[in-house]
């Protein structure tokens, strides 16, 4: 049992989303915090800070490094970190004088950031290419009825006839962008050691974090542990794309109300009334943009970083970011599996 509706035995089934919850699993984040050790090993062998063979050594014992993950927890709850325990471990399996190398010149948050950022990019080209495909859907609705007309409404009144061509352009036309924005965003490497300023790493700290985002495949920049606006903005981003999304369910629900616009196949059931179709993906994806309005403020709250570092604030994000970005897949997932589900939009040609 769990209290998030997102990994919930059942409630995920609606609300889930399994491509994307997966990037957020602790195998996940292990894999990329090792992923973070040894391509730090490695940029600094490039550059001569640690040898190349206690690189390698390194690099070889994060492949197939497996932790236990009952001590991480226990050290969780007191360092309020897991990387010292995983460095622990990580010594302890390499031995030697390689051991006294891993996580040189670096700190618990660069490993936990950089993790982060991995894993962030992976999930927003998943959520672009989601994007990509429900443009697509619409493309093909409006082929199929978008000269058939609808009854507009303003202020949830009926206003003059549209067609369901303009309706389709409401729901599509922010998408192209979010799409856009996405694949535009920037995912930096986090490396500042101890208080940000590298250094242990002295005249060639900027050398080593350069490489090291190369390797990883993140992009480079000076040290952002007490500025998270880069989380902000995401942030925003996702809760932008999930409100548009909203409005295309809302928008949905409200002619399934009537149902003389609209057929959908694949109701939801109800107990006491077996006649009723009820759109419950299009009341989801209505929730789901409100959820992440109302996290959007606690990303807001989390970016308040006291001088170097902050516990408190970066804790905040922890709880919030996961849960948004799950949200943010199962909206693209429940909007496109939606879109298949119309099997008419509007009552005659205009």
């Amino acid at each position: 049992m769990t209290a998030s509706a997102f990994d919930h035995p059942y409630l995920s089934g609606l609300l889930g989303d399994a491509e994307i919850s997966a990037l957020f699993s602790a195998d996940a984040d292990i894999r990329a915090m090792l992923s973070f050790e040894a391509a730090l090993a490695q940029a600094q062998a490039d550059h001569g800070v640690v040898s190349k063979e206690a690189a390698v050594r390194i690099t070889e014992a994060c492949g197939t490094f497996q932790p236990d993950v009952l001590a991480l927890r226990h050290a969780v709850a007191t360092d309020g970190v897991v990387i010292p325990e995983l460095v622990r471990q990580l010594r302890k399996a390499i031995s030697g004088e390689a051991a006294e190398k891993i996580h040189f010149g670096a700190t618990s948050q660069d490993v936990l950031d950089t993790s982060l950022m991995l894993r962030l990019k992976a999930a927003c080209a998943i959520l672009s290419d989601r994007l990509s495909q429900l443009l697509c859907s619409f493309d093909g609705l409006g082929h199929d009825w978008g000269k058939s007309q609808l009854i507009g409404h303003t202020r949830m009144q009926a206003a003059i006839p549209i067609t369901v061509a303009d309706r389709i352009a409401a729901w599509s036309s922010p998408l192209a962008d979010y799409g856009d924005r996405l694949q535009k965003t920037s995912f930096p490497v986090q490396f500042g050691g101890a208080a940000g300023t590298l250094d242990k790493l002295g005249d060639k700290a900027s050398a080593v974090r350069a490489t090291l985002a190369e390797t990883l495949g993140l992009s480079d920049r000076p040290q952002w542990q007490s500025q998270r606006a880069i989380i902000g903005d995401l942030a925003h981003l996702l809760s932008l794309i999930s409100g548009s999304l909203g409005k295309f369910g809302q928008d949905i629900a409200l002619l399934a109300q009537s149902g003389t616009e609209i057929t959908l196949s694949g109701g939801g059931g109800s107990s006491a009334m077996p006649h009723k179709q009820n759109p419950v993906n299009a009341e989801t994806l209505v929730s789901l943009a409100r959820f992440n309005a109302v996290q959007l403020s606690g990303i807001h709250q989390s970016m308040v970083h006291e001088q170097e570092r902050s516990g408190a604030a970066w804790t905040l994000e922890w709880m919030i970011l996961p849960q948004m970005v799950i949200a943010c897949g199962a909206s693209t997932r429940l909007a496109s599996t939606l879109a298949g589900k119309i099997k008419r939009l509007g009552t005659a040609s205009a």
